[in-house]
C-alpha cells in the first residue's frame, strides 16, 4: 500500500486532507489490481475513474484558489501541471476496458501514474506553497540568485555544490530577465541541461555525505531530489511555445524558490561529521 508519510504534509489542513484522499483512491486501484476473485472490474475501474477526474477537479480548484490568495509566484506552473494530470486520466478513461486483461493492464498503467504523479507533484511543488514570498516581494531582491551566508550548512562539500547551483540557475534567471526569445530560449535549455546533470551530481554527493554520517532523514532527502530531478526533466517545450517569457520566470522562480526552501529547511538538518 502507498503511504501518505510525513513528507508529504504540507501543513495546510484542508489540502494535506485532500491529498490523503488522492492516496487513498490510489490505493483502492492497487486493491482492486490485487483481487483476483472478481473476474470483470469493469464498472469498478470507470467509477474509480470518474471519482479520480471530480475529486481531482475539486482539490485542483482549492488549491489554485488558495495560491492566487496568496499571490504565490508557482500557481502558473502548478496549473499547466494540474491540466496534464486531467488530460492523463481522461486518456485512461477513453480505454476500451471490456476485456479482463485490458483492465488488468490499464489498473496497472493507472497505478504506476498515479504513484509516480502524487509523490512527485506533492514533494516537487505542493510543498513550496506558501513558502516563497509573493511575487511582487520575490522581484523586489536586487540579486535573488546570490549564494549568502544564510545558506551555508556548514559542510564544505554540500555549500561549494550548493553556490554552484545557485550560479547555473542565475545565469538562466538572467538571461529570462533580459526577455526570452528565439535565440535565448536555445541558450537557457542548455543551461537548464547543465542544471539537471549538476544537480544529479550534487545530490548523489550530498546523499552519499548522509548515508555515511547515518542521517535518518536520508530517505525524505531522497523523495525529495528525485521530485526535484523530476520537475526539471518535465519542463514543457510545447507549453513554454505559448508563452515563452512568462513559462520561463515562473520556472525560474520555482527553482530557486524550491533550493532555497531545501537548504534551508532540509540540508540545514543534516548532521556535521564529528
Amino acid at each position: 500500500m502507498f503511504q501518505f508519510t510525513d513528507d508529504c504534509i504540507l501543513g495546510l489542513s484542508e489540502i494535506d486532507d485532500e491529498h490523503r484522499h488522492l492516496f487513498a483512491l490510489l490505493n483502492e486501484g492497487m486493491d482492486m489490481l490485487r483481487n483476483h476473485y472478481v473476474p470483470d472490474r469493469y464498472e469498478d475501474i470507470r467509477g474509480l475513474l470518474k471519482e479520480l477526474e471530480n475529486y481531482a477537479e475539486q482539490h485542483f480548484a482549492h488549491e489554485e484558489a488558495y495560491m492566487e490568495q496568496i499571490r504565490d509566484p508557482e500557481l502558473i506552473l502548478q496549473r499547466s501541471q494540474h491540466m496534464a494530470f486531467r488530460d492523463k486520466i481522461r486518456d485512461f478513461s477513453l480505454v476500451d476496458i471490456d476485456e479482463a486483461e485490458v483492465q488488468r493492464q490499464l489498473l496497472e498503467q493507472l497505478i504506476d501514474y498515479l504513484a509516480r504523479w502524487l509523490y512527485h507533484h506533492i514533494i516537487g511543488s505542493d510543498i513550496m506553497i506558501g513558502k516563497l514570498p509573493p511575487l511582487e516581494e520575490w522581484m523586489m531582491r536586487e540579486n535573488p540568485c546570490e549564494f549568502i551566508p544564510e545558506y551555508l550548512v556548514g559542510i564544505e562539500l554540500i555549500d561549494k555544490e550548493h553556490q554552484m547551483l545557485f550560479e547555473i540557475i542565475g545565469r538562466a534567471n538572467r538571461l529570462v530577465q533580459e526577455g526570452v526569445d528565439t535565440y535565448s530560449l536555445d541558450e537557457i535549455f542548455e543551461i537548464l541541461e547543465e542544471l539537471k546533470e549538476y544537480t544529479k551530481f550534487h545530490f548523489q554527493d550530498e546523499e552519499e555525505y548522509m548515508e555515511q554520517v547515518g542521517y535518518d532523514g536520508l530517505p525524505a532527502q531522497k523523495r525529495a531530489h528525485t521530485a526535484f530531478i523530476g520537475k526539471i526533466e518535465g519542463i514543457d517545450r510545447e507549453e513554454i511555445a505559448k508563452k515563452p517569457q512568462d513559462y520561463m520566470q515562473s520556472l525560474m522562480e520555482f527553482l530557486l524558490g524550491w533550493l532555497i526552501n531545501h537548504i534551508l529547511n532540509s540540508d540545514q538538518k543534516i548532521p556535521k561529521e564529528s
